[in-house]
Protein backbone atom coordinates (compact mmCIF):
# COMPACT_ATOMS: atom_id res chain seq x y z
CA UNK A 1 0.00 0.00 0.00
CA UNK A 2 1.86 3.63 -0.83
CA UNK A 3 0.74 6.91 -1.42
CA UNK A 4 2.54 9.81 -3.77
CA UNK A 5 4.40 12.40 -2.61
CA UNK A 6 4.91 15.55 -4.15
CA UNK A 7 7.88 15.37 -6.82
CA UNK A 8 11.42 16.51 -6.10
CA UNK A 9 10.18 18.37 -2.75
CA UNK A 10 12.04 17.90 0.79
CA UNK A 11 10.55 15.39 3.14
CA UNK A 12 10.64 17.58 7.13
CA UNK A 13 12.40 15.34 9.44
CA UNK A 14 9.40 15.55 12.09
CA UNK A 15 7.17 14.63 8.87
CA UNK A 16 9.48 11.01 8.12
CA UNK A 17 9.38 10.77 12.06
CA UNK A 18 5.81 10.67 12.65
CA UNK A 19 5.71 7.91 9.33
CA UNK A 20 7.77 5.83 10.93
CA UNK A 21 5.95 6.31 14.32
CA UNK A 22 2.86 5.36 12.55
CA UNK A 23 4.52 1.90 10.58
CA UNK A 24 4.24 3.91 7.54
CA UNK A 25 8.26 4.83 5.00
CA UNK A 26 9.05 6.33 2.11
CA UNK A 27 10.46 5.02 -1.00
CA UNK A 28 11.16 6.31 -4.24
CA UNK A 29 11.27 4.13 -7.83
CA UNK A 30 14.60 4.80 -8.18
CA UNK A 31 17.91 7.01 -7.75
CA UNK A 32 17.33 9.14 -10.43
CA UNK A 33 13.54 9.73 -9.95
CA UNK A 34 12.59 13.11 -7.83
CA UNK A 35 9.20 11.69 -6.35
CA UNK A 36 9.01 9.93 -3.10
CA UNK A 37 6.10 7.62 -2.41
CA UNK A 38 5.09 6.47 1.25
CA UNK A 39 4.45 2.58 1.87
CA UNK A 40 2.86 0.73 5.12
CA UNK A 41 2.94 -2.63 3.73
CA UNK A 42 -0.01 -5.45 4.85
CA UNK A 43 2.94 -7.64 5.61
CA UNK A 44 6.24 -6.23 7.54
CA UNK A 45 9.26 -7.92 8.02
CA UNK A 46 10.56 -7.81 11.63
CA UNK A 47 14.39 -9.43 13.17
CA UNK A 48 13.61 -10.58 16.75
CA UNK A 49 16.29 -9.63 18.96
CA UNK A 50 16.48 -12.51 21.38
CA UNK A 51 16.07 -15.18 17.77
CA UNK A 52 18.75 -13.34 15.62
CA UNK A 53 21.01 -16.63 14.23
CA UNK A 54 24.78 -16.12 13.40
CA UNK A 55 25.32 -19.12 10.47
CA UNK A 56 28.59 -20.88 11.57
CA UNK A 57 30.85 -19.30 8.62
CA UNK A 58 29.75 -15.84 9.43
CA UNK A 59 30.54 -16.54 13.51
CA UNK A 60 33.75 -17.63 12.04
CA UNK A 61 34.45 -14.30 10.21
CA UNK A 62 33.66 -12.21 12.91
CA UNK A 63 35.70 -14.02 15.33
CA UNK A 64 38.71 -13.76 12.95
CA UNK A 65 38.18 -9.81 13.10
CA UNK A 66 39.14 -8.97 9.69
CA UNK A 67 37.20 -5.65 9.99
CA UNK A 68 37.11 -2.93 12.03
CA UNK A 69 33.71 -1.85 12.92
CA UNK A 70 32.24 1.86 13.26
CA UNK A 71 29.08 3.00 14.28
CA UNK A 72 28.34 7.19 13.17
CA UNK A 73 31.84 7.84 11.92
CA UNK A 74 30.03 8.02 7.23
CA UNK A 75 27.12 8.16 7.26
CA UNK A 76 27.72 10.14 3.77
CA UNK A 77 29.85 7.07 2.55
CA UNK A 78 27.41 4.45 3.62
CA UNK A 79 24.59 6.06 1.80
CA UNK A 80 26.12 6.48 -1.13
CA UNK A 81 27.37 2.65 -0.68
CA UNK A 82 23.63 1.79 -0.45
CA UNK A 83 22.44 3.58 -3.55
CA UNK A 84 24.89 2.29 -5.60
CA UNK A 85 25.00 0.34 -8.93
CA UNK A 86 26.45 -3.23 -8.45
CA UNK A 87 25.91 -6.43 -10.52
CA UNK A 88 22.42 -7.37 -10.60
CA UNK A 89 20.78 -4.33 -8.98
CA UNK A 90 21.23 -1.04 -11.47
CA UNK A 91 19.59 1.36 -9.42
CA UNK A 92 18.35 1.64 -6.21
CA UNK A 93 15.28 3.82 -4.28
CA UNK A 94 18.23 5.87 -2.46
CA UNK A 95 16.87 9.28 -4.49
CA UNK A 96 18.08 13.36 -4.05
CA UNK A 97 15.06 13.81 -1.46
CA UNK A 98 15.58 10.49 0.73
CA UNK A 99 19.19 11.17 0.82
CA UNK A 100 18.78 14.67 2.16
CA UNK A 101 16.13 13.41 5.04
CA UNK A 102 18.08 11.03 6.17
CA UNK A 103 21.07 13.31 6.04
CA UNK A 104 18.62 15.58 8.36
CA UNK A 105 18.20 12.69 10.64
CA UNK A 106 21.67 11.92 11.31
CA UNK A 107 22.25 15.28 12.32
CA UNK A 108 19.47 15.04 14.66
CA UNK A 109 20.46 11.76 16.03
CA UNK A 110 17.81 9.88 14.48
CA UNK A 111 19.44 8.25 11.92
CA UNK A 112 22.71 5.54 12.80
CA UNK A 113 25.01 3.52 10.63
CA UNK A 114 27.30 0.55 11.36
CA UNK A 115 30.39 0.42 9.27
CA UNK A 116 33.09 -2.62 8.42
CA UNK A 117 36.25 -0.69 7.73
CA UNK A 118 39.54 -2.49 6.52
CA UNK A 119 42.72 -0.28 6.01
CA UNK A 120 41.05 2.79 6.54
CA UNK A 121 38.43 1.72 3.02
CA UNK A 122 35.05 1.37 3.81
CA UNK A 123 34.05 -1.79 2.71
CA UNK A 124 30.48 -2.48 4.05
CA UNK A 125 27.31 -0.89 6.11
CA UNK A 126 23.96 -0.40 6.72
CA UNK A 127 22.08 2.36 8.21
CA UNK A 128 18.42 3.04 9.84
CA UNK A 129 16.63 5.53 12.02
CA UNK A 130 15.89 4.87 15.79
CA UNK A 131 12.81 6.47 17.73
CA UNK A 132 12.40 4.98 20.98
CA UNK A 133 13.43 1.45 21.46
CA UNK A 134 12.78 0.68 17.73
CA UNK A 135 15.17 0.71 15.20
CA UNK A 136 13.81 0.63 11.88
CA UNK A 137 16.85 -0.42 9.26
CA UNK A 138 16.81 0.81 5.85
CA UNK A 139 19.49 -0.61 3.63
CA UNK A 140 22.83 -2.15 3.09
CA UNK A 141 25.72 -2.66 1.30
CA UNK A 142 28.80 -4.56 0.79
CA UNK A 143 31.87 -3.67 -1.28
CA UNK A 144 34.00 -6.81 0.33
CA UNK A 145 32.47 -10.42 0.91
CA UNK A 146 29.86 -10.65 3.92
CA UNK A 147 30.33 -7.01 5.22
CA UNK A 148 27.06 -6.42 5.24
CA UNK A 149 26.40 -9.33 7.00
CA UNK A 150 29.16 -8.41 9.95
CA UNK A 151 27.19 -5.10 10.10
CA UNK A 152 24.23 -6.47 10.90
CA UNK A 153 25.38 -8.95 13.77
CA UNK A 154 27.07 -6.06 15.50
CA UNK A 155 23.72 -3.89 15.41
CA UNK A 156 22.14 -6.74 16.88
CA UNK A 157 24.44 -6.75 19.17
CA UNK A 158 23.93 -3.44 19.84
CA UNK A 159 20.99 -3.30 19.95
CA UNK A 160 20.03 -5.39 22.73
CA UNK A 161 23.06 -3.86 24.91
CA UNK A 162 21.35 -0.76 24.30
CA UNK A 163 17.83 -2.33 25.55
CA UNK A 164 16.04 -1.64 22.08
CA UNK A 165 13.07 -3.98 21.59
CA UNK A 166 12.27 -4.32 17.95
CA UNK A 167 14.55 -4.49 14.92
CA UNK A 168 12.17 -3.83 12.09
CA UNK A 169 13.60 -4.91 8.68
CA UNK A 170 10.61 -4.01 6.36
CA UNK A 171 10.26 -6.82 4.18
CA UNK A 172 11.97 -9.86 4.52
CA UNK A 173 14.19 -11.32 2.44
CA UNK A 174 16.21 -15.33 1.72
CA UNK A 175 19.04 -13.54 3.07
CA UNK A 176 17.27 -12.34 5.90
CA UNK A 177 15.52 -15.51 6.49
CA UNK A 178 18.66 -16.86 7.15
CA UNK A 179 19.18 -14.62 10.30
CA UNK A 180 15.73 -15.30 11.73
CA UNK A 181 14.00 -12.60 10.09
CA UNK A 182 9.97 -13.40 9.99
CA UNK A 183 7.01 -11.73 8.62
CA UNK A 184 3.83 -10.16 10.99
CA UNK A 185 0.42 -9.08 9.67
CA UNK A 186 0.67 -5.46 9.92
CA UNK A 187 -1.87 -5.15 13.00
CA UNK A 188 0.51 -7.41 14.89
CA UNK A 189 3.93 -5.57 14.01
CA UNK A 190 1.97 -2.36 14.71
CA UNK A 191 1.06 -3.44 18.42
CA UNK A 192 5.06 -4.15 18.52
CA UNK A 193 5.78 -0.91 16.96
CA UNK A 194 4.01 0.95 20.18
CA UNK A 195 5.53 -1.31 22.67
CA UNK A 196 8.88 -0.10 21.25
CA UNK A 197 8.17 3.63 20.96
CA UNK A 198 7.23 3.65 24.66
CA UNK A 199 10.67 2.67 25.42
CA UNK A 200 13.60 4.21 25.88
CA UNK A 201 17.11 2.86 24.08
CA UNK A 202 20.16 4.78 22.92
CA UNK A 203 21.96 3.91 19.75
CA UNK A 204 25.81 4.93 20.64
CA UNK A 205 28.76 6.29 18.60
CA UNK A 206 32.03 4.47 18.46
CA UNK A 207 34.45 6.49 20.58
Amino acid sequence: MSRPFAPGLRIPPDLLLRAYATGVFPMAEAADDPEVFWVRPETRGVLPLEDFHIPKSLAKIIRQGRFEIRRNSDFAGVIAGCAEARPGRQSTWINGPIREAYGELFADGHCHTVEAWRDGALVGGLYGVSLGAAFFGESMFSRERDTSKVCLAHLVEHLRAQGFLLLDTQFTTEHLKRFGARDLPRNAYERLLQVALKGEARFLATG
